[in-house]
């Protein structure tokens, strides 16, 4: 908010009220007053009691009343005096300040702007227009992190993450949702995913150690301009559904790893069944046990090797073979050929894709 336009307002009511009448930030300090010598000075006194509730107080012969966000007020405005015409003149200078505040906000707030942007509440056309008026960089580029809080805190993560990024010229942390922070991140054109994958870590152990929170994060990809924002957004979501349906333990999902994962994410559950049921023409996926999945999982994280796979499991060879032509037999899959490997670990995939239902955005 420019302490010039409080400025301008103060001045009109100097005529119309016969006191002195100003506007103190929250330390106390007065950044807006009708006597220009007088800005500048501090009153923490004043300051402690002004915002301490949204009531009309008196501290030392000024009358006080707060006034901007409903939860946090951010200014109050004082004005000389302890009767009830004072009382009446901060109530009305209160009000209209205020009004003048959220008009403010709502043309020139960099956060709402860039909220609409990514939630696609704001016309192609007007983005350029708007970015210009509030002097965007157009040419930087961003990435979005989204965080996602599932339990719920009395404490304010939002906080957390804006005190970790102080420069809001280049960064802005939106509040998305209840559960979900979006972190619009100004970055270096040859920033790589692993960059990205340590800052987002860095938020999640800030969050823990603080908050005793377990995040999850998920990361668009980075965009030149704008109006791509919308776009890296919408891949942080995806990154943190795809996460939680495929990789249900990790907490830091980056949308450019996800590979064959996103490719299935976006196929139509239809398909999906059809597929499962061209795969497995002799008998279900549901026909394998836990322990034969089990094999099958470290026969895969072991490169399709038997003798490798049979010392992971402490399981003699043969041991594994037999266990493999069970599988064979149940499926028409072999697993020791890489064909039949691709096409039954994409078929895990897709079963589990299909199981966890995942919300498309």
């Amino acid at each position: 908010m420019s302490n010039r336009l409080f400025q301008g307002v103060i001045h009109q009511m100097r005529n119309a009220i016969d006191r002195t009448i100003g506007i103190i930030d929250e330390t106390g300090t007065i950044i807006s007053c009708s006597e220009l010598g007088r800005i500048g000075e501090v009153n923490s006194t004043a300051a402690a009691s002004a915002f301490m509730d949204s009531e009309v107080c008196v501290v030392n012969d000024c009358t006080y009343k707060s006034f901007g966000n409903q939860v946090h007020p951010e200014y109050a405005v004082f004005v000389d005096g302890d009767d009830e015409l004072a009382a009446k003149y901060v109530n009305i200078s209160a009000v209209a300040l205020n009004n003048l505040k959220q008009y403010f906000d709502e043309k020139y707030d960099r956060n709402n702007f860039i909220k609409n942007v990514i939630l696609d509440n704001i016309l192609p056309g007007d983005i350029y227009l708007k970015a210009r008026e509030l002097r965007f960089n157009n040419d930087a580029s961003r990435t979005v992190l989204l965080i996602r809080i599932p339990e719920q805190t009395d404490a304010s993560a939002y906080d957390v993450v804006q005190n970790l990024f102080p420069d809001k010229s280049k960064d802005f942390i939106v509040n998305v949702s209840e559960t979900d922070i979006a972190l619009i991140k100004e970055v270096k054109s040859n920033i790589d995913s692993k960059d990205l994958e340590k800052l987002a870590r860095s938020i999640a152990d800030s969050l823990s150690t603080e908050l005793y929170v377990r995040a999850v994060i998920g990361i668009g990809t980075t965009v030149v301009g704008i109006k791509e924002l919308a776009r890296s957004f919408k891949e942080a979501q995806v990154s943190l559904e795809v996460g939680k349906v495929f990789d249900t333990e990790m907490s830091i999902v980056s949308y450019d790893s996800l590979g064959i994962a996103r490719l299935i994410y976006q196929l139509p559950t239809t398909l999906c069944e059809m597929f499962l049921h061209e795969v497995f023409k002799r008998g279900s996926i549901d026909s394998l046990d836990q322990e034969t999945l089990f094999t099958i999982q470290k026969f895969f994280e072991n490169n399709l090797n038997v003798s490798e796979t049979s010392r992971k499991l402490f399981v003699h060879r043969n041991t594994l073979v037999y266990r493999l032509e069970k599988i064979k037999k149940l499926t028409g899959l072999d697993l020791r050929e890489f064909d039949d490997a691709i096409v039954f670990k994409v078929a895990l995939m897709v079963k589990k894709y299909l199981d966890a239902n995942p919300i498309k955005y």
